[in-house]
């Protein structure tokens, strides 16, 4: 495709704990019209944050120069250490597309250009205070990124250097008192979520942020026919006690369909372990009680009988395209994971991959 280039948006460990990520999304997705196509949560090291740091500050034009200079100095105070009983957090977002920099660059914003506008995501989530010297008092940029194509570059290069040592299922950074149950669970934001560039998965994302839970992990996904096959067949006995051999089958094989991209008795054996048409978000969630919480907000598996403010009655419109996927269990949450390779490291492949073809 013409033009078409990588970009990349971090949502800094601020955003991340003030719950900003699914409205963050919304606008990275829907006012750029580009494709997610990797993700990764990091739990940044020293090493990458001094790295990272450093190629920063690279203008010398002073005014712009001090804006890079107060970035940096943002990562390097705030992408390690803890804060209120967290390690810091990151969400790392790699975008493709047509003019994919200089869209990024639109929708971002650039941080000293403080309005109430809500034009773009620094406007509505940043935060650049000034006392009447013009010193800075308050500095939030809500996202980070780079606008420059051979900086971003460099920056996808060196993230995905250490996306296996700092990134992934980040089990560790959030404490929890010793008398807390823990839990981890899955959710999948559906392919129905990613017809088109729009605000449902970061919409998703946002409703489920009500549950006070932690994002720990967070993976693009195209799940193949075989991997839909494992997760959904437990369904499969269940629709065809219900409707009957046949018709219980050829309904299952829609569901394998819909989140795989083709019927398993139209798929050669050989191509049933490739990465299916159809994409969606696999995002591992912690805290108390987790599983409850998160299909409380979900709701029902019907949109019709699912109650007002849950995410099947906003965002789902059958039985099957019914927005998102949680696990029912805390055994069933880790037998999924298993099946989506939850800590799959696919973002830097498809850095390295992108970047090889060039």
């Amino acid at each position: 495709m013409q033009n078409e280039e990588l970009a990349y948006a971090i949502v800094t460990p601020y955003s991340m704990r003030k719950s900003r990520t699914g409205a963050i999304i919304s606008r990275l997705i829907s006012r750029t019209g580009l494709e997610i196509v990797a993700s990764r949560m990091f739990a940044p090291s020293e090493e990458l944050t001094r790295r990272y740091a450093d190629t920063i500050v690279t203008e010398k034009d002073a005014r712009h120069r001090a804006t890079q200079e107060l970035l940096r100095d943002y990562v390097l105070k705030n992408f390690t250490g803890e804060r209120q009983g967290q390690r810091a957090r990151v969400m790392f977002l790699v975008f493709r597309g047509p003019e994919a920099i200089e869209k990024m660059r639109t929708t971002i914003g650039h941080i000293v250009h403080e309005r109430t506008s809500g034009e773009t995501i620094r406007d509505t989530f940043g935060d650049y205070i000034t006392d009447e010297s013009g010193g800075v008092t308050y500095f939030e940029p809500a996202v980070l990124s780079d606008f420059d194509p051979q900086n971003v570059e460099r920056d996808l290069k060196l993230w995905a250097e250490f996306s296996d040592r700092d990134g992934g299922i980040l089990d560790d950074v959030i404490q929890y008192p010793s008398s807390a149950k823990a839990e981890k669970t899955l959710v999948l934001i559906k392919p129905d979520n990613f017809k088109f560039p729009n605000l449902r998965p970061g919409g998703v994302i946002e409703v489920f942020s009500r549950t006070g839970l932690y994002i720990i992990g967070f993976k693009v996904h195209c799940m193949s026919v075989a991997q839909a096959e494992e997760f959904y067949g437990p369904v499969l006995p269940v629709l065809e006690q219900k409707l009957g051999h046949a018709k219980g089958r050829s309904a299952w094989e829609d569901i394998v369909a819909f989140m795989a991209g083709a019927r398993p008795s139209d798929v050669l054996p050989e191509k049933r372990e490739e990465p299916g048409c159809e994409k969606c978000i696999a995002i591992v969630y912690q805290g108390e009680n987790a599983v409850a919480k998160i299909r409380e907000v979900l709701g029902p598996t019907d949109p019709a009988k699912a109650p007002p403010g849950s995410i099947r009655k906003e965002f789902g419109q059958t039985i099957m395209v019914n927005a998102a996927h949680a696990s029912d269990s805390v055994e069933n949450a880790q037998r999924e994971m298993k099946i989506v390779r939850v800590d799959e490291n696919n973002f830097k492949a498809v850095i390295e991959n992108f970047y090889a073809r060039q």
